[in-house]
């Protein structure tokens, strides 16, 4: 069935009726490859030799006989041994073209005759000019000539226009493949692909709703293996078309397969890398281009298509690509179907590609762009710099691989300053890996043959690295104090630091003293390639200071923003992710803990790399936030620490004794704190501000009724911590001397704990107090004090917890049950309960209901002062003052500063007398 073919059969019907009345005419169909050419001329033989009313004569050009003379002639004359072999010249040629323009008058003047070639572009010469002879000639023949054209490879070719006409065969529209898809019983959906894939194409129309008769394309592995359409096109790039065709429909496929965008611009650039000749036409361009959007066109044209043909387009369109701008991942995918990228721009933007995709968060995306930068050639110190970026970027995912990749990488190098550069990376994976022993190893290598500063900076960051180890720890100790007196002005900041953190868990310095070194030298020029190591030490000493908000924006000024993954071949970034995690885990922001550092523990997990340090700061943040199973899940992820002595182990040792004294079990709680103090002692670590562990031993000893020992124990802690001297370390101290003592000397030591936990940021230590607090004067029989302790215990809780809590005393809200959001809201729920605190009494609104603390902050802003003069002058972090100021409005109804005056004023005027 021909579908829009009304013009073409009416054109040809009327060229044979004129010939069979002795006039003869020609009629070219030309048109682009698969139109139908072929069966528009079946159709047309059909019709106009019916009943005999003329004979056919048929010939069919093909490219292999397109070089011997007259093969076409010699198909319409097939026994005439007058048709030479060879191609005459000049009158010679004239006389042989009259003999068989004259041979087919006689032959036509017994019976008209309908003269049908098909594919003429591919005929020889010789022929070709016959043709035209007979064109010329045709008028007084009783002979139709009718002959096909493919507009792919060449423009119709010159026939006298006074003896006949060209058709234009055009793509079938979108209705008339509808009405052939719906004729052939396929539903909408078929339809529309064959609207699409087909490209109005009849012989790939014709095609699709075969194949999709027979089900859906692409075929399911126990589906009919044939298709059709593939078949067709295939067998036309292989078999029929020039070597020009093929070779833009392949750069077309090839450019739609990766996705680069169809502008008309692209696309006949594209078209332009064929190496045939004259450039194909912007209009063939752009169909072949709409058709090849589709990808069961694209993977039909593929499968035509040699390895190396695929590849070296790809090439070439990267090039492009690279040349107008294209983003470098856009460019990189094409380079990735390259076997080699060998030259020295596939390399530069597979490198930028890669670092595009980490920045994205797509790692594995990176590795494949920097894999395959690596497999081209490269001078040693370009392929370095590659490896150890795979390497950086493999780490987390692979210990092994990346490792290996960075020891790769710093042997490539030959430069002995180049070698000292790369070997801090490899000795900061070594530390992910728990290598210690060995990182420092490679330090002390690569400062062999070295200048006096490398070697300088080199050991300042073996110091750094042997944090890891106990014994390596105090003998670069003693080092960094040598080197302190000379050490250059660009390295001194770091060798003080590491000294100052060193003096801090020995105790032989306060946090006033660390934080007044610290910050001296924060605007201090500093050797780059110790940059984040002195701000990772510099960010710790804060910390523990409980300056969180500095601490954190050192980290946030170095550490890359999600999704982008950190550089654990960094030393000082592993100390900054510390850093980050523990500050906001201090600050009661569990949700942040969880969010910013579990998605590098889980990508680490089993890996080789093992992250104690994180670890524990994760797991202590899921079990504050009452996801106790979870908790235990990631603590068991790093695994046994064996002979590793990194601090990181007796964090994750502190973590697990917290998580077993939420569970009760106290006896487990006690041996690991015992463990984590061991740990800390072989580092001559004895200050309670990052391991309070004497503190959780003396509570779980108080526990198991051996108050005693924990006396002894609480009595060590709080010596230590009033000689560090932040609110922290003191409330937590005072906590558990109040808990080993007992009695009026506990209600002193709470209330003392208290009173210097509010004046700091540590609301989780503040809301434990309070509890213990609120219960030792319900016990000393001051219920009216205990119950305000444990109502400002549950509002610190519920501003951890950042939900809408319900009432204190656990009963039901609106008749649905209580939620507990949070270990600590537990905690104070059952001591409200415990003290049978039912709900805030009415009276309990107003001034009435401010804790100490926020009334001394109500006092000074009702007076004018700002948040920041508050802040110091009551030795608070402005977040303390604003969470205070916040409790306060809600207690006293206001929402402005400008009311708590009238408030505080209503407040002490005298009650009126009674009447009368």
């Amino acid at each position: 069935m021909l579908v829009e073919r009304d013009e073409v059969l009416g054109t040809a019907a009327a060229a044979a009726a004129a010939a069979r009345a002795g006039e003869g005419r020609w009629v070219l169909l030309a048109s682009a490859a698969g139109m139908g050419r072929t069966a528009a001329l079946d159709a047309i033989v059909r019709r106009e030799s019916a009943g005999g009313a003329m004979r056919v004569a048929r010939a069919r050009c093909v490219p292999e006989e397109a070089g011997f003379p007259f093969a076409l002639v010699r198909q319409v004359f097939p026994d005439d041994v007058a048709v030479p072999f060879s191609a005459p010249a000049g009158p010679d040629e004239q006389l042989v073209l009259h003999r068989l323009v004259a041979c087919l008058a006689r032959s036509s003047a017994k019976r008209p005759v309908l003269l049908a070639v098909d594919d003429l572009h591919h005929a020889d010469e010789p022929s070709r000019r016959w043709i035209g002879y007979l064109a010329r000639r045709i008028t007084g023949l009783p002979v139709a000539l009718v002959l096909t054209e493919c507009l792919d490879q060449s423009e119709p070719t010159p026939l006298p226009a006074a003896t006949g006409t060209t058709v234009r065969l055009c793509s079938l529209g979108a209705p008339a493949v509808t009405r052939i898809a719906r004729a052939a019983g396929l539903t909408e959906e078929q339809a529309a692909t064959c609207v699409e894939a087909g490209a109005g194409i009849p012989a790939l129309v014709r095609a699709l709703v075969a194949d999709l008769g027979e089900g859906s394309l692409p075929r399911p592995p126990s589906g009919p293996a044939r298709s059709r359409y593939r078949e067709t096109i295939t067998g036309w790039l292989r078999h029929r078309a020039d070597p020009r065709s093929r070779h833009v429909c392949l750069a077309l496929a090839v450019a739609a397969d990766g996705g680069t965008p169809d502008g008309p611009g692209l696309l006949d650039q594209v078209a332009d890398l064929c190496p045939h000749g004259r450039p194909p036409s912007a209009r063939s361009v752009r169909r072949l281009g709409r058709m090849l959007r589709h990808p069961l066109a694209r993977e039909a044209v593929l499968a035509a298509a040699d390895p190396g043909e695929t590849a070296a387009l790809h090439a070439r369109i990267a090039r492009l690509l690279d040349e107008s701008g294209a983003p470098a991942t856009t460019v990189a995918a094409r380079l990735l179907r390259v076997d080699r990228p060998g030259e020295g721009w596939m390399a530069r933007s597979l490198a930028e590609a890669a670092e595009e995709a980490a920045g994205a968060g797509r790692v594995a995306e990176a590795t494949a762009y920097l894999r395959h930068a690596l497999s081209g050639p490269h001078p040693p110190d370009r392929r370095a710099d590659l490896t150890l970026r795979l390497g950086a970027l493999e780490l987390p995912h692979s210990a092994a691989a990346g490792i290996r990749r960075l020891r790769t990488g710093l042997e490539l190098h030959t430069d002995v300053r180049e070698r000292a550069a790369a070997a801090p990376a490899l000795s900061a994976a070594l530390v992910a890996g728990r290598r210690t022993d060995t990182a420092l190893r490679v330090l002390h290598q690569a400062s062999r043959g070295a200048d006096d500063e490398l070697v300088q900076v080199l050991q300042t960051l073996g110091a750094l690295i042997s944090s890891h180890d106990a014994a390596a720890w105090r003998s670069a100790v003693a080092r960094l104090h040598a080197l302190a007196p000379t050490a250059p002005v660009t390295i001194e900041p770091l060798v003080c630091g590491l000294i100052t953190e060193y003096e801090a868990g020995a105790g032989l310095c306060s946090a006033a003293e660390a934080v007044g070194r610290v910050r001296t030298r924060l605007a201090a020029p500093v050797d780059p390639r110790l940059r984040t190591a002195w701000l990772g030490s510099a960010a710790t000493l804060l910390q523990w200071a409980d300056h969180l908000p500095e601490a954190r924006a050192l980290a946030d000024a170095c550490l890359p923003a999600a999704p982008t993954p950190p550089d654990l071949t960094d030393a000082g970034v592993q100390c900054l992710l510390s850093v980050r995690a523990e500050a906001a885990l201090w600050a009661g922001d569990f949700s942040r803990v969880v969010a910013e550092n579990a998605p590098l523990v889980e990508a680490s997990a089993g890996q080789g790399v093992r992250l104690p340090h994180l670890v524990a700061m994760v797991a202590t943040a899921h079990a504050e936030a009452g996801r106790r199973a979870e908790a235990w899940e990631v603590l068991a992820g790093p695994g046994p620490s064996g002979a590793d002595s990194s601090w990181e182990w007796n964090e994750l040792r502190y973590a697990r004794a917290l998580l077993h004294a939420a569970d009760g079990n106290w006896a487990a709680a006690y041996e690991d704190h015992l463990a984590c103090g061991a740990g800390q002692a072989a580092r001559d670590f004895v200050s309670p501000v990052a391991t309070p562990w004497r503190s959780g031993a003396a509570l779980a000893l108080v526990r198991l009724g051996r108050r005693r020992e924990a006396r002894e124990l609480a009595e060590e802690e709080l010596r230590h911590a009033r000689t560090w001297g932040t609110p922290r370390t003191v409330g937590r101290a005072l906590r558990a001397h109040a808990a080993a003592v007992g009695g009026r000397s506990a209600l002193d030591s709470l209330t003392e704990a208290a009173e210097s936990l509010r004046s700091g940021p540590a609301p989780v230590e503040l809301a434990e107090t309070l509890v213990d607090l609120g219960r030792a004067h319900i016990e000393a029989g001051n219920g009216r004090k205990g119950r305000d302790a444990l109502r400002e215990a549950h509002a610190v809780a519920e501003r951890l917890c950042g939900t809408a809590a319900p009432a204190p005393g656990g009963g039901a809200v609106n008749g649905a049950p209580p939620v507990l959001a949070g270990r600590l809201l537990g905690v104070v729920e059952e001591a409200l309960r415990e003290g049978r605190v039912r709900g805030r009494p009415r009276a309990m609104t107003g001034c009435p209901a401010l804790t100490a603390a926020e009334r001394r902050v109500v006092e000074l802003a009702a007076a004018g002062h700002t948040n920041a003069h508050i802040s110091a002058a009551l030795h608070l972090t402005r977040r303390t003052v604003e969470t205070h100021l916040t409790s306060a409005y809600r207690k006293l109804g206001v929402t402005r500063r400008a009311q708590l005056a009238p408030v505080l004023a209503r407040e002490a005027e005298p009650a009126a007398p009674p009447p009368g």
